[in-house]
């Protein structure tokens, strides 16, 4: 007998448990003629799930509500299914993208997502606030995938499932291919896991974005009203000048906030020339370049710090390692207008150690790079102090790429400039 799930045709939290089910084995129909708004506000939908929210599975043995718990019961129903993977740890680790993808990603999308369909009061710093945030784990997600086709293992689990679709609306509503690119191995998951026999047959011919979908109905707040005044005698309106365009602009709105590293005092080090000067020489390097950055270093203006890999010891593949880095330097491009970095790859067998150097603007490394970019926090950072002589010369052979580095040869060196 098949199982009945109640929820609209095109809902994605009901494709979890659809293509599961195709996976699986598993007969799963649609209620006949649901109807959003109207069949789960009866009495005996209610039954089901009293606050009224789908998808919502009939069984034989009484409903389940929440997608998630829905597309686990179906996949469980069959004993011999690898949706699960094949040990203690795949299942573990089923479950943790499970949970990522709901609470990183899923969350996300619908804090962008809502209040553009005018369901919450549409405010741009929120909106600001889940973009944000969501790139910061689709960039996470990229990480993984660029060295993994699946999420877990070399099959399609149930997390991949989860996650396909909780990629879906933002995909298909929010994220135009301007957005996605930031993340391909993000976009090359999406679109093979889409494209998939059973993903197929449930969701058809997927479309991306073109463009943002457009603010529908926002609920903005309402500005108190003012109360009136008593009625008093007319008189003879006094005539008005007109007022200078001068002042008009002076009551328009006022810009937003600088960056503070634009507040602080000029520095006689101009980033960009240095930058030229690095990308220009290509002779003689020592002798130009690297006397030229120690010429132009403002150590009051700007400081220099060491950053080392904690996790070396896990980076045993070179192109994974590679892969690594260079999800970091992407991910430092907010930082561009006020920083140059140096990363190496420093062995010639695994493990692989990684190490790097930045100039940033200011003496600290500024806080908004710290809040926004995630993999700071993978790193250790040491200040450098420039008067210690072979720290100078350490920096010296990291930005001429040095070799043999520490004496290991350099597998790889990238520049953020």
């Amino acid at each position: 007998m098949a199982l009945i799930l109640h929820a609209g045709k095109n809902n994605k939290n009901a494709y979890k448990t659809l293509i599961a089910a195709e996976y699986s084995g598993v007969d799963v129909k649609l209620a006949p003629n649901f109807e959003m708004g109207v069949s789960n506000k009866t009495p005996e939908f209610l039954r089901f799930n009293p606050i009224g929210k789908v998808p919502v599975l009939e069984t034989p043995d009484g409903p389940i509500f929440e997608s998630n718990a829905i597309a686990r019961y179906v996949v469980r129903l069959n004993g011999d299914n690898a949706l699960y993977g094949s040990s203690l740890m795949d299942y573990a680790h089923v479950e943790q993208w499970i949970d990522f993808s709901t609470l990183e990603i899923d969350a996300n999308i619908l804090n962008w997502y809502r209040p553009r369909m005018g369901r919450t009061t549409y405010l741009p710093p929120a909106e600001e606030a889940a973009i944000s945030a969501l790139k910061r784990a689709l960039g996470a997600l990229n990480t993984h995938l660029a060295s993994n086709t699946y999420l877990v293992g070399h099959f399609v689990t149930l997390a991949d499932i989860i996650m396909t679709c909780n990629l879906f609306m933002g995909f298909t509503q929010l994220m135009t291919k301007s957005f996605t690119s930031e993340f391909p191995h993000v976009e090359r998951y999406f679109w093979t896991l889409v494209n998939q026999p059973k993903f197929h047959k449930i969701l058809g011919e997927v479309k991306q974005a073109e463009t943002v979908l457009p603010i529908q109905s926002a609920q903005k707040p309402k500005e108190a009203a003012k109360p009136k005044k008593e009625a008093q005698p007319k008189k003879e309106a006094p005539k008005v000048e007109e007022k200078p365009k001068e002042a008009e602009e002076e009551e328009a709105p006022k810009p937003k906030p600088k960056n503070p590293l634009d507040l602080l005092p000029p520095s006689k080090m101009i980033l960009d020339e240095w930058k030229r000067l690095y990308s220009n020489t290509k002779t003689n390097f020592r002798e130009v370049a690297i006397k030229g950055f120690w010429d132009m270093y403002d150590p009051e203006g700007y400081s220099l710090w060491f950053c080392d890999y904690k996790y070396n010891d896990e980076n045993t593949v070179s192109f994974v390692t590679m892969n690594k880095v260079g999800g970091f330097l992407q991910r430092m491009d907010l930082a561009r207008k006020y920083a140059f970095g140096k990363m190496l790859v420093i062995g010639s067998e695994p493990p692989f150690k990684v190490k790097g150097l930045w100039l940033f603007r200011g003496q600290e490394i500024p806080q908004f790079v710290i809040d926004e970019c995630y993999d700071m926090e993978l790193y250790e950072w040491k200040k450098v102090d420039i008067s210690d002589e072979a720290q100078k010369e350490l920096i010296s052979q990291m930005i001429e790429d040095c070799e043999p580095f520490e004496g290991e040869p350099l597998l790889d060196a990238k520049c953020f400039k």
